[in-house]
């Protein structure tokens, strides 16, 4: 383990902004289509490490957040945004607000009793003149004052800060928070559209069309719900003129194929990470008009199920008439 994991200790369960980043770098793998393996490769992170934060059993390193993101080659605001948030909770920066407040609350009672000329009430923390009830010097009230200027300057700056960290955090989280009753869909947004396709027809057969631009603009032919609970997708992008498959709510050993009636392309799901996100199958060129076909084998060694979807012609454009 490097020093910078911050491992979570094995009765506590895992929080949900923890949660819901190791969903979003498990995303970020599968779309490199690297293993455990090939990541440590690419990295400066074990297999072993990869495993453990891609599994939610410790809190990556934000330099792990990046690199990740570089080889998915994604933006990194929103995964470091999610990081962010769960960092503050596991190092439990967030959990500082009620000692700032308590702190607070003291401040507030000293002032009081200095502006209306009665002595405050002692509480835990006080000095032992105060506890025990005897009245400050004529001198004190100015020493007070300087006492209020100081560390109450100081006690109100930390409680801004940790007011600040809170908001900022409850308001990221409920933008990236994904809706419960949703599908595992995609946590990330697809490769900025500035990027474009980047294969087309037969140069996309066999690829990856996370890599390649080809997960933005796309259209859902037909969706499928195996007997296992296996829900499936055929999804077809016009301007890479391919189409492919992809499958979630998985078990390990799981194979997904589809063809165009030229190559079957297939996938596999290869381990807990697959099983829990998306497992897409590689391209293969289509156009309007073509049927894709669908099979799913379950690892159970039950039936396969198939299902097909027909790329339908784009709609003409037409321009608006006068008047």
């Amino acid at each position: 383990m490097t020093p910078l994991e911050r491992p979570r200790p094995p009765e506590r369960p895992q929080p949900p902004e923890q949660a819901r980043l190791t969903a979003a770098l498990r995303e970020l793998r599968q779309r490199t289509g690297l293993s455990l393996a090939a990541l440590a490769q690419h990295t400066t992170y074990s297999k072993s490490s990869w495993e453990r934060y891609l599994n939610g059993k410790t809190l990556p390193p934000r330099r792990a957040v990046e690199d990740l993101c570089r080889l998915a080659r994604e933006p990194a605001g929103r995964c470091l945004a999610l990081w962010e948030i769960a960092e503050s909770q596991w190092s439990g920066r967030a959990a500082g607000a009620p000692a700032a407040g308590t702190s607070s609350g003291r401040i507030a009672d000293t002032a009081a009793g200095a502006s209306s000329g009665t002595p405050a009430t002692p509480s835990p923390g006080t000095s032992s003149d105060a506890a025990a009830g005897v009245p400050p010097p004529a001198s004190a009230p100015p020493r007070k004052a300087r006492w209020f200027g100081r560390k109450g300057g100081v006690a109100l700056a930390v409680l801004v800060s940790v007011c600040a960290v809170a908001v900022g955090s409850l308001t990221a989280a409920l933008v990236l928070l994904p809706r419960r009753d949703a599908p595992p869909r995609s946590s990330l947004s697809a490769p900025p559209p500035a990027t474009g396709p980047r294969c087309r027809a037969a140069t996309c057969e066999g690829r990856n069309p996370m890599q390649l631009g080809c997960a933005l603009g796309l259209v859902t032919l037909a969706s499928y719900r195996t007997a296992t609970g296996a829900r499936m997708e055929l999804r077809y992008h016009d301007g890479c003129r391919a189409g492919w498959a992809r499958m979630w709510h998985t078990r390990i050993g799981d194979r997904l194929a589809v063809t165009a009636g030229g190559p079957t392309r297939s996938a596999t799901v290869r381990d807990g990470l697959d099983a829990a996100s998306y497992v897409y199958t590689p391209m293969t060129a289509a156009r309007p008009g073509t049927v894709l076909r669908a099979c799913f084998r379950p690892a159970d060694g039950g039936g396969t199920e198939c299902f097909t979807g027909r790329v339908r012609p784009a709609p003409a454009h037409t321009p608006p008439t006068a008047g």
